[in-house]
């Protein structure tokens, strides 16, 4: 009976201890983060625009801009930016901006997803602890998340694995009477 106990108790320290340890890399920081953001979004009315950059090791980049009105997306800017073989690509796939019905009509540009939704991807996924990976994230928008995914080890090209985000801004409204 004794041995019954003793191992009902370690089993039950080891869930303990288990749950006490950090679930996901950069745990602290994120939470700082989230409550950066908790804060942002209720000064914002939850209407913000916010531009995802990203680049490609051949020399190209791109940024989209998604525009959040009340917590909903209603607008996504493409923009390529790369200095070098735009003249390959054709115009109307070089810069473009949807909204309404068009949303999530072009195959380029950065997911339609609310900064919540980049938040909960950025806990249950691109955090996640996971072996032979380099974790990255960094919050360098006042507080709120500008860079946080992953990079299998050995990887050499185009690898990351998440978000980058270069600035995060309140939509102003201008009220007329």
């Amino acid at each position: 009976m004794k041995k019954e106990i003793s191992f009902i108790f370690l089993a039950l320290l080891s869930v303990l201890a288990a749950c006490s340890k950090e679930d996901f890399n950069y745990q602290s920081e994120f939470e700082k983060s989230f409550q950066k953001w908790e804060n942002f979004k209720s000064d914002s009315g939850n209407s913000y625009t916010y531009v995802v950059y990203n680049s490609s090791w051949v020399g190209a980049s791109w940024q989209t801009q998604i525009t959040v009105s009340n917590g909903v997306v209603t607008e996504r800017s493409f923009k390529m930016i790369s200095a070098q073989g735009l003249d390959e690509i054709p115009l109307a796939d070089r810069e473009w901006t949807e909204n309404g019905s068009e949303l999530n009509s072009h195959t380029t540009g950065a997911a339609l997803l609310t900064l919540d939704q980049i938040y909960e991807k950025a806990r249950i996924d691109w955090l996640v602890k996971r072996k032979n990976t380099i974790t990255y994230f960094e919050a360098q928008n006042n507080g709120l998340l500008s860079s946080c995914g992953y990079v299998e080890d050995g990887c050499q090209d185009d690898c990351f694995v998440g978000v980058r985000i270069s600035s995060i801004k309140a939509i102003a409204f201008c009220y007329t009477r």
